[in-house]
């Protein structure tokens, strides 16, 4: 689930055959072997404007199956493909995932390239809070600290060793980014209603980041999720341990410390509420410097340039999410939404400003 009100919305529990030939989807199972008989149990469990869950069961077992939205942007299949590949990969590794079961690209199936993998024993916190947790300080704490211990072994994987070594663009990742953004924030002057300087101070960060760039002598890839903050994990319902990290939809090759600098920018214990909160407050939950400093223990990377990235987490986020605001002013998006999305861009310049500025 992104942070992006634009890109994806919990959806509501209903019946997934408007969006699913369940006859075509059971007879391409048959063929891969999995299980026989009908498709039981069908219900959408998430969706948007972004990709699209089904829960179902069949032959005694239970699946979940995601596809992209009705409504498919240019790249939707490849990018199911893409997500697909990741997970598989990540069966090599100890990152908390949901497990691949099969994928498929044949597009006559079910209207969409989509893959199936197994159900996740956990909660979203952003959704729900299990009783346990709501009410004990320390398995707050200890629930913080699983997630940042899941991003530092995401931090620790090598693509190359995964099978991920043509994932992304690793070559001048550094270099790459503030140009990859400001470029980005460029485009919505397309959109009709846009200005262009509805961002104070985003050329001024822009600004910043190029002049402090990290060049350290020798940088080595890692995998990085690209989207990685309070929404997009699932904790188990009996313990404060991550059952598993979701929506790999941004996933690629870059520098992991990029997550770092997001889940520390969204984190809810810190000053800047950016509505990535957890259903019930969590006062028990790690400061953002005591997860810093967990990470910085556990995690092999150099956190000496740490504020940039937490500062080019905050622009790329900022600039992300005012493309909302852009198309909401388009008529492309709800105004309400948009509206949102431009005052959490604020919010995260405001919170790029204070680190730039030391405070």
């Amino acid at each position: 689930m992104s942070l992006y009100p634009g890109r994806w919305q919990r959806g509501g529990h209903g019946a997934g055959e408007d969006v699913l030939d369940v006859a075509a989807l059971g007879a391409w199972m048959s063929e891969q072997g999995l299980g026989s008989g009908p498709l039981n149990g069908i219900t959408v469990v998430g969706g948007g404007t972004q990709n699209i869950l089904i829960r179902f069961w069949r032959d005694g077992r239970e699946y979940v199956l995601r596809r992209p939205p009705r409504y498919k942007r240019a790249n939707s299949d490849e990018t199911m493909i893409r997500e697909a590949r990741i997970l598989a990969a990540l069966a090599l590794t100890d990152v908390p995932h949901a497990g691949l079961i099969a994928t498929c690209d044949d597009l006559d199936v079910v209207g969409a390239a989509f893959y199936l993998m197994e159900p996740v024993d956990g909660v979203n916190p952003t959704v729900a809070v299990p009783d346990g947790l709501a009410a004990n300080l320390t398995r707050q704490y200890d629930l913080g600290i699983a997630i940042v211990s899941g991003l530092a072994r995401l931090g620790g994987v090598d693509p190359v060793t995964v099978g991920l070594a043509d994932l992304g663009k690793p070559d001048e990742w550094l270099e790459r980014q503030v140009p990859r953004w400001r470029r980005q924030l460029a485009s919505y002057a397309a959109l009709e209603g846009y200005c262009g300087n509805e961002l104070a101070r985003v050329d001024e960060i822009g600004r910043w980041l190029e002049c402090r760039r990290p060049r350290p002598r020798s940088w080595r890839p890692g995998l990085i999720h690209g989207d990685f903050h309070l929404a997009n994990v699932m904790v188990r319902q009996d313990q404060p341990t991550l059952a598993a990290i979701v929506d790999w939809e941004l996933a690629s090759q870059g520098d992991p410390l990029l997550d770092l600098g997001q889940l520390l920018a969204t984190w809810p214990r810190n000053d800047y509420p950016l509505g990535v909160d957890p259903a019930v407050p969590l006062p028990g939950l790690p400061t953002d410097r005591e997860l810093l400093d967990w990470y910085g223990r556990h995690c092999d990377r150099d956190l000496e340039h740490v504020t940039w990235f937490r500062v080019l987490a905050c622009y790329r986020l900022a600039i992300l999410i005012e493309g909302t605001f852009a198309r909401a002013l388009a008529g492309m998006a709800p105004m309400e939404i948009g509206e949102l999305s431009h005052r959490r861009a604020v919010a995260l310049l405001d919170q790029a400003t204070d680190l730039v500025e030391g405070r």
